[in-house]
C-alpha cells in the first residue's frame, strides 16, 4: 500500500512540528494484544518503513513506537522493530548534522539487529539487509563529517 506522504519532514530545529494526532490513525492501527503477523501488516508499520525509505525519519519513528510497544517483549519482531527505530534516529541525527549521535545509535541498531536476526526481519517482511546496509552508511557518512556534537 502507498501511503500520502506527511506535509514535510519534521527535523527538531529546523522544521516546523507537525500537529498533535496528525499520525493517530495511522499509529492506531497497532495495538497491544495483536500478533506479530497483524503488527507487520498494519498501517502503522507499512507507513513507518515507507516514511523511512523516503527521509521521512521522525515520522517513522512516530509509527514505529506504537508497533515495537505491542509487539511481545524479547522477540525477534521487537528486536528488530527496535532496531528500525534506532536507524530513523540516527538519519534524523545525520540530518541534523550530530556525527557522534549517529554512530552512538548505529551501535545501538546493530544489537537490535543482531538480536532480531534474519528471521526478525522477514517475519516484519522486510529484506532482513536493508537495516544493517543503511547503518553502515550511515556510519561511514558519520565518520567523514567533520567537527563534534553536543548529546
Amino acid at each position: 500500500m502507498d501511503f500520502p506522504a506527511p506535509p514535510h519532514a519534521y527535523v527538531p530545529g529546523q522544521t516546523p512540528r507537525h500537529p498533535e494526532g496528525l499520525f493517530d490513525r495511522l499509529r492506531n492501527t497497532a495495538r497491544p494484544g495483536m500478533t506479530p503477523a497483524a503488527l507487520a501488516a498494519s498501517d502503522a508499520w507499512g507507513a513507518g518503513w515507507q516514511y523511512l525509505q523516503q527521509g521521512y525519519f521522525w515520522e517513522a519513528h512516530e509509527l514505529f513506537e506504537p508497533v515495537w510497544i505491542a509487539l511481545p517483549p524479547n522477540s525477534r519482531q521487537r528486536a528488530f522493530v527496535q532496531g528500525a527505530i534506532q536507524i530513523a534516529n540516527a538519519a534524523l541525527k545525520a540530518r541534523m548534522g550530530r556525527p557522534r549521535a549517529v554512530l552512538r545509535l548505529c551501535d545501538i541498531a546493530r544489537g537490535h539487529l543482531e538480536a532480531a536476526g534474519r528471521t526478525g526481519a522477514r517475519a516484519m517482511g522486510a529484506d532482513p539487509d536493508t537495516l544493517p546496509e543503511r547503518a553502515e552508511r550511515l556510519r561511514a557518512a558519520a565518520n567523514l563529517s567533520p567537527g563534534g556534537d553536543a548529546e
